[in-house]
C-alpha cells in the first residue's frame, strides 16, 4: 500500500469534502481516503497494482474539483513566507471586494423597501414616475454585487454540473432564479409599470450573495490563523548554526546543510539547531517549549538536547544525531498537522443537509412548474411558482441559523475574556466531557517563586541576602525567583561577590566578603562537609511538596535553605471544581516529575494526574482517552502543548502562553484565569441550544413556505405565492433567526 497526499483546489464546503471523498473510496484499491478542508489536502492510501496517481486525479476531476499530488520534501521557510505573504494580500483583496459588496447592498436595500418606509428617492430614479430607472438602478447595483460574488456561481453550478450540490449551488440557483425573474419584468415594465411593485427582486439575489460571501470571508480567516500554526513551529529551527570543522574552526552555515555526525557550537541565547548530544561544555538548556519542563536542564558530555531549546548558561559542542523528519521538533510538526486533518466530531448541519436539500427544491421547483402547465395556466403563472418555489427555499435561513448565533456567542465570550477562534469550537465545545490541563503556566503560575525559607545558623533575611549575592550573577529561573523574594523584602548584599562557579548540577559557589559561599542540593553540601541534618527533615518534607529546596553556607556553616515552588493560580481549584460540576472529568497533564505534579493535583482536586510526559505523548495521552469515549477540551500555553491542543476536540490555551499555543488553540482564555475554561463550555451550551432553535425554525419554515410557494393552497383557496411574498418571508424568516440569536447578549457565563 502507498500513502500520498494531494492538494484538492475548488472545496467550499463540508459537501465538497465528502465529495472528494466519495469518489476517491469508490475507486478499486484505494483502502483509506481522507480529506482535511482547513488544509485542502487529502491523504489517500492505495495498492500501486490497481490505482495510478492519474485514476485518482482523473476521478477528482470529474467530480468537479481539482487535484494535484504534492511532493514529499520539506518546505523551505523562505517558501512558506512567500506563500503566507500571498495568503494576505488576497485575505485583503477578499475583504475589500465585501465591504465594497456590503456598502452597495445597503444602497440597494434602501432603494428598492426605502419607500415602504417613508423614506426619499429622487424623483428620475422613483418607482411611481419612472419605473425603469427604478429598476435599472437595481439591476446595476446587483450585477455588481454578485459579480463581486461570482465564485458561487461558478462553484455552484460547476458542482451542480457534476451532480455533486453544495451550499454554493443553492446560493446561485436561488439568487440567479430571483435575478433573472427581476430582469424578465424590468423588460415587460415600459408596456405595464404596476408590475414593479411586485415584480422587482433584485435585492433578494445581492442580500443573499452578500451574508453568504462574509460567511465564507470569515471562514478563510479561521483556516489562515490555522495554518500559521504550523509556520511558526517550522522558524523554532534557526536558520544558521556554528558548525565545527575538523580542525577546529568554526563556520557558520545554513541550518539545511547539517548531518548527523557534524558538531556545532551553541551558545548562551542561542538555539540548539538539530537534535544531537552534548560533546563538550556544560551548561542549562530552556527546553520549556518543547518537553513542559519550567526549568532549565542542566547538560553535560553525553546529555541529549532538543532541536529548537536555548542555552541558557554555558557553551555547548553538540553532535548532531538526528536531522529532516526524524529530528522532536518535526515530529511535533507532524503531529500537529495529522491532527488537524481530523474530522470535527460535529459537521456543520447546513452543509450535511445541502446535498439532498438542493436537488429537493429543484425538483419540487420544476415538478410544480409542470403539473400547473398541464393544467392549462399561462406561463406567467407558472414562472412565478417556479421562482417563489427556488426564492422562498433561498438557504438565507438556514445559512444564517448557525453563524448568527456563533457570531452573538462570540461577541459574548469576548465580553467576558473568552476569545473564540471558530464556529466549529463553539459547537463542538458543548459536548466536551473531559478536561485535560496541562500544569505548568496554566493550573500554576508557570513562574518559580520562594515559597518558604529554613532557618538553622541565620535569620530569614540573612540567608536571602547571602543566597541573592550569589544568585545575582546567575540566568537561571531559581535565581530570578530568590532575587525577586529579595527585592520584595527590600534585602540587598552588604558585600561583593567573587569567585563565582556554576557546578554544574548541584549549584553554585563564591566568595563574598573573604568567605566562601555555598548555594545548591544536599550533594554540594555533603561534598563539601556541610552538616544539614538541622533541617533535612523538614527539606524533605518540602521536596515531598514537589518544591525545590536550595541549601545556603556560608564559611562551611549551614545558614538554612530555600525553597522554590511554581505556585498555583488563585482561581486553579475553584475552576476545576467548576468543572466537575458540570460534569467533566478533570486530567493534569505535564512534563514534570510525578512527586510535584501530585502534590499540584492534590491540592486542585483535578481527578487525575498524568506526569512526566513528553511531547508526542501528550497528544497520544488525549488520543487515548478520545479512544475510550471521551470528548476532550485540553488547555495548555506551551509550544510542547501544541499538538495535544490540536489533538483535542476543541485546543484551549491561556492567553499568557506562547504564541504557537495561542494560534494551536480553538478557544484562547485573554485573561489568564482558568476560571474562563467552565465559562466556555457554558457559552457553548447556551449557544448549541441557540442553533438548533434557530435550526427547527428554518426547516419548519421551508417545510411549509416551499409546498405553499408550489400552489398547493391555491385550489381550494385561491391563494398563490408571489416571489415578492416568498422574498419577503425570506427576509422575516432571517429576522426571527437573528433575532433568536440575540438573545444569548442577555445570558450569563
Amino acid at each position: 500500500m502507498k500513502t500520498e497526499t494531494y492538494l484538492i483546489e475548488g472545496m467550499h464546503c463540508a459537501a465538497c469534502s465528502a465529495a472528494v471523498e466519495r469518489v476517491t473510496r469508490r475507486i478499486d484499491g484505494v483502502a483509506r481516503s481522507d480529506v482535511n478542508l482547513t488544509m485542502n489536502r487529502m491523504t489517500i492510501e492505495y495498492d500501486e497494482s490497481k490505482v495510478t496517481p492519474q485514476l485518482i486525479i482523473s476521478k477528482i476531476e470529474k467530480a468537479g474539483y481539482g487535484a494535484r499530488q504534492l511532493e514529499a520534501k520539506k518546505e523551505e521557510k523562505k517558501d512558506l513566507d512567500a506563500e503566507e505573504k500571498a495568503q494576505e494580500a488576497a485575505f485583503r483583496r477578499e475583504r475589500n471586494s465585501i465591504i465594497a459588496a456590503l456598502v452597495l447592498a445597503a444602497v440597494l436595500l434602501y432603494i428598492s423597501m426605502g419607500s415602504m418606509f417613508g423614506a426619499p428617492l429622487p424623483d428620475i430614479i422613483d418607482m411611481h414616475t419612472h419605473a425603469v430607472n427604478f429598476a435599472l438602478v437595481q439591476l446595476l447595483l446587483s450585477t455588481v454585487i454578485m459579480y463581486i460574488g461570482r465564485r458561487f456561481y461558478v462553484s455552484g453550478f460547476k458542482a451542480l454540473r457534476h451532480l455533486n450540490p453544495n451550499m454554493d449551488s443553492l446560493v446561485a440557483i436561488g439568487s440567479t432564479a430571483a435575478y433573472i425573474y427581476s430582469l424578465v419584468v424590468l423588460f415587460l415594465l415600459s408596456d405595464n409599470p404596476s408590475l414593479v411593485h411586485d415584480g422587482l427582486y433584485f435585492e433578494s439575489a445581492a442580500v443573499v450573495v452578500t451574508l453568504v460571501s462574509l460567511g465564507k470571508h470569515m471562514e478563510s480567516a479561521s483556516k489562515h490563523k490555522t495554518t500559521g500554526a504550523i509556520r511558526r513551529l517550522m522558524a523554532l529551527t534557526p536558520d544558521t548554526a556554528v558548525l565545527r570543522g575538523e580542525n577546529g574552526s568554526l563556520t557558520e552555515v545554513p541550518t539545511g546543510i547539517l548531518r548527523v555526525g557534524d558538531v556545532v557550537l551553541v551558545r548562551p541565547g542561542e538555539r540548539v539547531p538539530l537534535d544531537g548530544e552534548v560533546v563538550e561544555g556544560e551548561g542549562g538548556v530552556d527546553e520549556s517549549m518543547l518537553t513542559g519542563e519550567s526549568l532549565p536542564v542542566d547538560k553535560a558530555p553525553g546529555s541529549e538536547v532538543i532541536g529548537g531549546s536555548i542555552g541558557v548558561n554555558g557553551s555547548l559542542y553538540v553532535r548532531i544525531t538526528r536531522v529532516g523528519a526524524d529530528t522532536t521538533l518535526s515530529k511535533i510538526i507532524k503531529i500537529v498537522e495529522d491532527a488537524q486533518g481530523k474530522k470535527a466530531p460535529i459537521s456543520k448541519i447546513a452543509d450535511k443537509v445541502a446535498g439532498v436539500f438542493v436537488p429537493i427544491v429543484m425538483a419540487i421547483a420544476v415538478l410544480a412548474a409542470i403539473v400547473w402547465l398541464i393544467a392549462g395556466q399561462e406561463v406567467s403563472f407558472v414562472l412565478k411558482v417556479f421562482t417563489s418555489v427556488l426564492v422562498i427555499a433561498c438557504p438565507c435561513a438556514m445559512g444564517l441559523a448557525t453563524p448568527t448565533a456563533i457570531v452573538v456567542g462570540t461577541g459574548l465570550g469576548a465580553q467576558n475574556g473568552i476569545l473564540i477562534k471558530s464556529g466549529e469550537a463553539l459547537e463542538t465545545l458543548h459536548g466536551v466531557n473531559t478536561a485535560v490541563l496541562d500544569k505548568t503556566g496554566t493550573v500554576t503560575e508557570g513562574k518559580p517563586a520562594v515559597t518558604d525559607v529554613l532557618c538553622a545558623g541565620a535569620e530569614r533575611g540573612e540567608i536571602l541576602a547571602v543566597a541573592s549575592a550569589v544568585e545575582a550573577a546567575s540566568a537561571h529561573p531559581l535565581a530570578e525567583a530568590v532575587l525577586r523574594a529579595a527585592g520584595e523584602e527590600g534585602i540587598c548584599a552588604s558585600a561583593q561577590v567573587t569567585g563565582f562557579e556554576n557546578l554544574s548540577g548541584r549549584g553554585l559557589s563564591a566568595q563574598l566578603g573573604g568567605e566562601g559561599v555555598l548555594v545548591g542540593s544536599p550533594r554540594l553540601m555533603e561534598e563539601s562537609g556541610v552538616d544539614v541534618s538541622a533541617i533535612s527533615g523538614e527539606a524533605e518534607r518540602l521536596s515531598g511538596d514537589g518544591k525545590t529546596v536550595m541549601f545556603v553556607a556560608r564559611g562551611g556553616a549551614l545558614l538554612g535553605a530555600i525553597a522554590v515552588a511554581d505556585p498555583v493560580r488563585e482561581t486553579s481549584a475553584a475552576a476545576i471544581a467548576r468543572l466537575k460540576e458540570m460534569g467533566l472529568r478533570v486530567v493534569l497533564l505535564t512534563g514534570d516529575n510525578s512527586r510535584a505534579a501530585n502534590y499540584i493535583g492534590a491540592q486542585v482536586g483535578a481527578d487525575e494526574v498524568i506526569a512526566e510526559v513528553l511531547p508526542g505523548d501528550k497528544a497520544d495521552v488525549v488520543r487515548s482517552i478520545q479512544e475510550k469515549g471521551g470528548r476532550v477540551i485540553m488547555v495548555g500555553d506551551g509550544i510542547n502543548d501544541a499538538p495535544a491542543l490540536t489533538q483535542a476536540d476543541v485546543g484551549c490555551a491561556v492567553g499568557g502562553g506562547s504564541d504557537i499555543a495561542i494560534e494551536s488553540a480553538d478557544v484562547v482564555l485573554m485573561k489568564d484565569d482558568l476560571g474562563d475554561v467552565p465559562k466556555a463550555v457554558r457559552l457553548s451550551r447556551l449557544t448549541i441550544t441557540n442553533i438548533k432553535e434557530n435550526l427547527f425554525w428554518a426547516f419548519c419554515y421551508n417545510t411549509i413556505g416551499i409546498p405553499i410557494a408550489a400552489g398547493v393552497l391555491y385550489p381550494f383557496f385561491g391563494i398563490l405565492l408571489s416571489p415578492m411574498i416568498g422574498a419577503l418571508a425570506m427576509s422575516l424568516s432571517s429576522v426571527c433567526v437573528v433575532g433568536n440569536a440575540l438573545r444569548l447578549r442577555g445570558k450569563k457565563l
